[in-house]
């Protein structure tokens, strides 16, 4: 069994062995996509850690009975996980074999991912849940970065996604893997698709300077070219003012958020565009190639170095539909625009305003609230999840809010730049996540027409099969949604999920005290 393997060495079919992340960068590798090089401590590394540290019982009896929607004692637990698997020991021979790897790539600057196991499926993003460590430098921070990626894993956020997902979280991996750091005078995500309309005909880039976590995570709002699928011809360009970029400390000396900073951008170049037109066709040039590679539309992260574009990873587009109808036929909206930004995820919802600046603050948020914020991360997961839409201060198409929003299937409006200053708690308004707009009061029309497209696409996807389709289902608070699918019914309800999330108590506990009769009760009542 391989403790660390290179790029080179994995596949697309490695995701047990590498990760989503990992084994596409195998892929890329192999398919000789412009990929930085790098190699993957394994997931069986990271298992075999857990029964060498004796963690697995541990972790197991903490997560045995926790009640998700308790974001206080979720934080306690995760905190207590992460502490358990950082202060272990590393066999010595694994971390003899991380920093062997580290000499070979070069000991220069790296960046170290996570690389889940269950992430970068076609079915969920898993959008930010583990950590990522950019321009680690020496060995001993190196081995550091991969065990502080594997105790990511018990991010609260991460187990609160992997609970709500059905994923179980001791048998989840996590592959580490360990990259060349593109140290990138401009970065961005590529998506060959347009993500919040889901017209295949186009290809979408967004670009800043510095180093791309900054557009990933919404920190800024960054540049949007839009490009002819086909001709690769630019259709749109929409110019961001950019006054800071995140790049390398080169002072640093550890590994962690001190590893880069926020600086000044040159003040010729605050509003200059950030790829040439040149650029911008040779890029999505790439895009094209990968997606014709894969066979299905991609969202790829790339960085330019001294003039030369990478790419950093690739994934599957987590959530795709069919492009809406704009109902021309409808009387022109009268409630007045209060902001405008980006659309990030479609759909039209009406609600009352509640604006959270902190993670902390998450729980004041409750269901059919609309979540204002500067920008969400991983951490505003289980606010989101009760959001009727979402508004934020920054970030573009690509950003955490408008990836989990579209997934979610929640209305969302994104770089609107001043949404947590000009609306206000309690306000009424509408967000109109497929034109970018939030309005005052309710916008009937908008809502009018969401409501037609709706019914269009239930209309649509009732397509009659000769084989029936039956769907799993783990939460019983989801059935009445799922009844509206056209789906036959379900297949197979996770009976643990009821155990663990609503009855929470051991069924030998029943047993033992002779109350099998109300154990029966109340797993019948879901």
């Amino acid at each position: 069994m391989k403790r660390v393997v290179w790029f080179q060495e994995v596949d697309k079919d490695d995701v047990g062995l590498a990760g989503g992340k990992g084994s596409n960068l195998g892929e890329l590798t192999k398919a000789k996509i412009p990929v930085p090089p790098g190699f993957i401590v394994t997931s069986h590394t990271y298992f075999d850690f857990l029964e060498q540290s004796d963690l697995k019982p541990k972790i197991s009896e903490l997560l045995s009975d926790l009640d998700l929607n308790d974001s206080g004692r979720l934080q306690r637990v995760a905190d207590e996980i992460k502490r358990l698997i950082t202060e272990s020991t590393m066999p010595g021979d694994v971390a003899a074999e991380i920093r062997r790897a580290y000499r070979e790539l070069g000991e220069g600057p790296v960046a170290v991912r996570s690389s889940s196991t269950a992430e970068d499926l076609a079915e969920a993003s898993f959008a930010g849940q583990q950590s990522t460590f950019l321009n680690v430098i020496g060995e001993e921070n190196v081995v550091a970065a991969v065990q502080a990626c594997w105790a990511s894993l018990f991010e609260a956020r991460a187990i609160f996604y992997r609970g709500q997902a059905g994923f179980e979280h001791l048998k989840v991996g996590i592959a580490v893997p360990v990259q060349r750091m593109v140290q990138s005078n401009r970065s961005g995500v590529m998506f060959t698709i347009e993500p919040v309309s889901g017209d295949k005909t186009k290809i979408v880039i967004e670009a800043i300077y510095g180093l791309g976590e900054a557009v990933v995570s919404g920190a800024l709002t960054p540049d949007l070219y839009v490009l002819d699928k086909e001709s690769l011809s630019i259709l749109q360009k929409t110019v961001a003012r950019q006054e800071k970029q995140f790049i390398r400390n080169e002072d640093s000396t550890t590994f962690g958020e001190e590893n880069n900073h926020w600086v000044e951008v040159p003040k010729d170049d605050v509003q200059l565009q950030k790829l040439s037109d040149e650029e911008i066709a040779a890029l999505a040039a790439i895009g094209k190639r990968v997606e014709e590679y894969y066979g299905t539309p991609q969202d790829i992260e790339w960085a330019e170095e001294k003039g030369e574009m990478y790419l950093v990873q690739s994934r599957p587009v987590t959530v795709t539909r069919e492009a809406a109808s704009e109902g021309t036929g409808l009387a022109a909206e009268t409630a007045p625009i209060l902001l405008e930004g980006s659309p990030a995820s479609p759909g039209v919802a009406a609600g009352k305003v509640k604006i959270i600046l902190n993670p902390s603050e998450i729980d004041k948020v409750i269901e059919g609230d609309i979540l204002v914020t500067e920008m969400t991360t991983p951490d505003f997961v289980p606010a989101m999840k009760r959001a009727k839409a979402i508004v934020t201060d920054k970030g573009g198409r690509t950003a955490h809010a408008a990836i989990v929003s579209r997934e979610l299937g929640v209305p969302c409006v994104v770089g609107t730049e001043q949404a947590t200053q000009v609306l206000t708690n309690g306000q009424l308004i509408t967000v109109d996540g497929a034109r970018g707009r939030v309005y005052e009061g309710r916008a009937e029309v908008r809502l009018a027409w969401a409501e037609e497209e709706k019914k269009r696409h239930t209309v649509a996807s009732h397509v009659k099969t000769r084989t029936k389709v039956y769907v799993n289902l783990t939460d019983p608070e989801l059935a009445e949604r799922v009844a509206k699918l056209n789906v036959d019914g379900v297949g197979l309800l996770r009976a643990e999920f009821i155990i663990a999330d609503h009855i929470k108590e051991h069924p030998r506990l029943f047993i033992d005290e002779g109350r099998s009769e109300e154990f029966i009760d109340k797993l019948a009542e879901g």
